[in-house]
């Protein structure tokens, strides 16, 4: 069987190694040494600002919209994983969907002023598949409108813009560290923000607003990750460097040969380096990709129609057409890709789509 994707596992025994130093502190959770060396050590990779390491990607959407102090109406995307809406909607405010560049799959910043209203708080946008968005043309809209702007970045571990880790951009910058992403937790997430006073907010947030034993520094929730998930994290971060080099080959390859179909791939954003975290094939139609699809699934391989249905055909946002994004979902899949994805099965992989798309 071939997944759409596997977890990188690092070498056995040194994870045990850490966990055998937790056994010994017996400090498993509430933000204990583990967790501290993972923030320091993200933060110097990335040469950003020491994150707060969270519990997943969603409560780090969530907090940082209760952060900023959102409410009313948030310009989003329609093409992302369902955490970027509900958690719009969790936190009592309302998303306004702004269709998609057929091109990168990201929000479409010429569409974006047209949907501003005076109820219109903030702009949280996806770097789709880990390709960035237009970020300087939403940085400017934002500041021409005074609006916040959050970053969904969930899929960008290791993506570059303009230089930096695409985590420096935005008000505040979230992602996820699932077992299924890069760079992973197992479980686990993160907020980033170059504004001392919102990082010190949040961290507050992510533990009940505790201000000391006895004492609370305003409203939270629990948002805080264990010392053995930080311990996963700080043995895969050994790993980065070597897992991002094998996803660039597997990507590259797959270009090659998938080089004449009637396939088409995302257009990567200007000024950024991509960490290739997926890689999403545009098929001519729903027809193609149902039979492709299934072609490759008699033959135990799983890709996925990632992200499908648009967001904008949930049952509790507001109705609205988004047919750049309805005609992207319905044609995108993602074909497997994971440290350790072997070339003769890339080849197989490629091999049965020629043999349907035709």
């Amino acid at each position: 069987m071939i997944p759409v994707t596997k977890p990188f596992l690092p070498p056995l025994d040194e994870y045990q190694n850490i966990v055998t130093q937790i056994w010994e502190r017996r400090w498993l959770t509430n933000n204990g040494p583990a967790v501290l060396e993972l923030e320091e050590r993200l933060g110097a990779y990335l040469k950003l600002p020491k994150p707060l390491f969270l519990t997943n990607g969603t409560i780090a959407i969530q907090i940082a919209l209760k952060a900023l102090g959102l409410k009313g109406e948030i310009i989003t995307t329609p093409f992302s994983y369902v955490a970027t809406t509900s958690s719009i909607v969790w936190e009592n405010c309302h998303p306004i969907f702004v269709d998609i560049d057929a091109n990168t799959a990201n929000i479409d910043p010429q569409k974006i002023e047209a949907a501003i209203t005076p109820q219109t708080t903030a702009i949280l946008a996806t770097h789709c598949f880990g390709n960035p968005c237009d970020i300087s043309a939403i940085e400017v809209i934002a500041k021409n409108n005074n609006l916040k702007v959050v970053y969904d970045a969930a899929h960008c571990f290791g993506t570059l813009y303009k230089g930096k880790s695409v985590f420096a951009y935005g008000d505040v910058s979230t992602t996820s560290f699932h077992a299924t992403k890069l760079f992973h937790t197992i479980e686990g997430g993160a907020v980033f923000t170059n504004n001392d006073e919102i990082r010190d907010k949040m961290s507050y947030m992510r533990n009940f607003g505790h201000n000391g034993p006895e004492k609370f520094q305003g409203l939270g929730i629990n948002g805080k990750n264990s010392e053995f998930h930080a311990a996963m994290g700080l043995v895969n971060l050994k790993y980065i460097e070597t897992i991002l080099i094998s996803r660039k080959e597997q990507c590259k390859r797959y270009e090659i040969l998938l080089n004449n179909l009637d396939i088409k791939f995302l257009k990567l954003q200007e000024h950024s380096q991509h960490n290739n975290a997926y890689f999403p094939i545009l098929l001519a139609d729903e027809v193609k990709l149902k039979k492709v699809k299934k072609s490759l699934e008699e033959n135990k391989i799983f890709p996925r129609r990632y992200f499908y249905p648009s967001l904008s055909s949930l049952s509790y946002v507001r109705k609205v057409n988004t047919p750049v994004s309805d005609s992207l979902a319905s044609r995108v899949l993602c074909l497997p890709l994971y440290h350790g994805l072997k070339v003769l099965d890339q080849n197989r992989i490629v091999d049965i789509i020629k043999r349907t798309s035709k």
